[in-house]
């Protein structure tokens, strides 16, 4: 996902070796840092949405407004992020919203030292905790000014790692932790994109889920536009619209007249607020 950043055969690689209603209360599961706080209604969408690195133009987007699709996640920031914005700007999220679409907003942050590649910005046990104090807070101010309000979801991306490496785990679980404790300490929900084999999976089956994201985009390329009949983990997990399944990358695709690059996604999880 921000292996937006890789070619699809080193994202395989990476990912084989590591081993619109509005709902209320819904994607809030797993979280002891937020049941005081009165929150907005959660703004969910259930249909196809695609990812791909840079925003396209508001051109673009409202070429691509055929019905198709009804979500398209962007990458509001973080360190790692891989691709330059220059379309994402307040003014671009208020035009694709009033044409209809509804917004996923992707932060690409700390990445695991026991990862392979290169990142701007690794995580230790030594500073995981502060790392996703600081990244949470950057995170809610660039979705802010964005125009993405309070209860909007942001979801944390992290890429594969090898998940039998404890203490590297451990840090991931502890960053994510405090990334998602700052999210919701600013009243916005917390979401997270890994990969079934490694970084989602590490989520879906830590036995403590204290402060754990409550909405979970979960990588495995199988093209089957679904949320559950290929969902990995116990049935009762990540429910009341809380799911999403990147199932296709690298798609190019024309749509009115406008070809685009894009991975697919199977929405049933919560998005922006905007508007």
């Amino acid at each position: 996902m921000a292996g937006h950043r890789q070619s699809k055969k080193v994202r395989y690689i990476a990912w084989a070796t590591a081993g619109a209603a509005v709902v209320a209360g819904a994607g809030v599961a797993a979280t002891s840092s937020m049941a005081a706080t009165a929150w907005p209604a959660q703004k969910t969408f259930t249909g196809l949405a695609f990812d791909t690195c840079t925003a396209p133009s508001l051109s673009a987007m409202k070429a691509w407004h055929t019905g198709y699709y009804g979500a398209a996640a962007v990458y509001v920031g973080g360190k790692n992020r891989g691709c330059a914005q220059p379309n994402l700007t307040a003014s671009w999220v208020k035009s694709v919203s009033a044409l209809g679409w509804k917004l996923i907003p992707i932060y690409v942050g700390a990445q695991p030292s026991c990862q392979t590649g290169s990142n701007p910005e690794k995580m230790t046990a030594a500073n995981a905790a502060s790392l996703g104090a600081a990244d949470a807070k950057d995170a809610v101010a660039k979705a802010s000014a964005l125009g993405m309000k309070a209860g909007s979801a942001i979801y944390l991306d992290m890429e594969p790692y090898d998940t039998a490496n404890k203490a590297c785990n451990n840090a991931v679980l502890t960053y994510v932790r405090s990334f998602d404790k700052g999210l919701r300490a600013k009243i916005y929900r917390a979401g997270y994109y890994g990969f079934t084999s490694s970084s989602a999976k590490a989520i879906a089956t830590a036995t403590d889920k204290t402060d754990l994201p409550g909405n979970l985009w979960y990588a495995l390329w199988d093209q089957k536009n679904t949320t559950t009949t290929d969902w990995p983990w116990g049935a009762k997990q990540f429910t009341d619209h809380s799911r999403a399944h990147q199932f296709m990358v690298n798609s190019k695709e024309t749509r009115g007249g406008v070809t685009l690059t894009v991975d697919r996604d199977a929405w049933d999880a919560p998005v922006a607020i905007t508007g």
